[in-house]
């Protein structure tokens, strides 16, 4: 294990915001499209969840 991140191998991502599209076909293009949609839909779960947390605990606090 390393000390430093630097060492770490970084990892490719699927996609990267602002790529150069015109190399990437029809197929290639709706699959980023529906990983996308995946990454959102997490998103926005995550969101709410916080969100249902915070009103909880707003809530046991009386804020």
């Amino acid at each position: 294990m390393s000390l430093f991140d630097e060492d770490r191998p970084v990892r490719k991502s699927a996609h990267d915001i602002g790529q150069d599209l015109s190399l990437l076909s029809v197929d290639e293009l709706k699959a980023r499209v529906e990983l996308l949609k995946a990454e959102i839909a997490r998103l926005e779960a995550a969101a709410a969840a916080k969100g249902a947390s915070r009103a909880a605990a707003d809530s046991f606090f009386k804020r």
